[in-house]
């Protein structure tokens, strides 16, 4: 039995990955549908088609320091292990919001949010299994000036990459921005791709003799209406559309060359 799990899963490419495990597992396979509400958890279940695996809702906000734990403890009673994660949770921003004072909490759920659940699933992974990190290809030292990269090269533990994340909350906060892009994305996405490569650096042997993906993806432009808030995506792909190639790299056999990379429609988008 397959046992699947996907964070910020009540709307877009969250919902729309949830669906597409479902129709391409069995009917014995369980997919955990997880939010940090539990109405709006309930009423994404209700609205699924039918068939394929079974879909479950879980209360799971990846702000609260305790929850992946705590979730990922009853999923290992129950089923003692996991195959597939996609930690998908995000703090979504615009363009109006200003990055001082969203910080606190952004950080908290994209990148601490991030690190909490790999701590809490990694140890889950049965043979074959996946955790995948839904980030972007603006999570690389391309977008970065020189000066910083060292900030996400140097750390070897995922305790050193909070360290630099919560270094750069504290900087935006003060004002004490200097090289660091206006867009908060870039550091909080290089942030998450630093992490997946901290944790497959510290995994990689066991994990590829074990057939184990760890990597963090690109599902490229999305036409939600948050993207919609800072591009023309009148043509981007549906969320459907757009986890088809995340899909397929969970479900489909390890390529080596993607673990602990960034990959986006299949191939490695270099982190430098």
């Amino acid at each position: 039995m397959t046992v699947a799990l996907v964070t910020g899963a009540t709307q877009g490419l969250g919902l729309a990955l949830v669906e597409g495990l479902a129709q391409r597992l069995d009917p014995t396979d369980t997919v955990y549908l997880t939010g940090r509400d539990m109405n709006r958890v309930m009423t994404a279940v209700e609205s699924m088609p039918g068939g394929g695996a079974e879909i479950r809702g879980e209360l799971l906000d990846v702000a609260d320091h305790q929850a992946a734990r705590r979730l990922a403890h009853q999923i290992q009673e129950r089923h003692g292990g996991i195959d597939i994660v996609f930690g998908n949770a995000v703090m979504r921003v615009g363009p109006d919001d200003d990055p001082r004072v969203i910080a606190d909490r952004y950080t908290e759920v994209n990148n601490f949010g991030t690190t909490r659940l790999l701590r809490a699933f990694a140890p889950l992974l049965r043979d074959n299994g996946r955790l995948l990190v839904v980030a972007s290809s603006l999570g690389t030292l391309h977008h970065l000036a020189p000066v910083l990269h060292n900030r996400f090269t140097t750390p070897s533990s995922l305790d050193e990459i909070d360290e630099q994340i919560a270094r750069w909350r504290d900087e935006l906060k003060d004002r004490r921005t200097g090289a660091w892009p206006a867009f908060v994305n870039i550091p909080s996405k290089i942030g998450q791709v630093a992490a997946v490569r901290v944790l497959a650096a510290e995994r990689r042997e066991d994990d590829l003799n074990r057939g184990i993906l760890i990597a963090s993806v690109c599902p490229g432009m999305i036409n939600t209406p948050t993207s919609a808030l800072w591009w023309n995506v009148s043509t981007a792909p549906t969320p459907a559309q757009a986890a088809v190639a995340l899909l397929d790299l969970a479900l489909d056999p390890v390529k080596p060359e993607h673990y602990g990379e960034l990959v986006r429609f299949g191939e490695v988008v270099p982190f430098s």
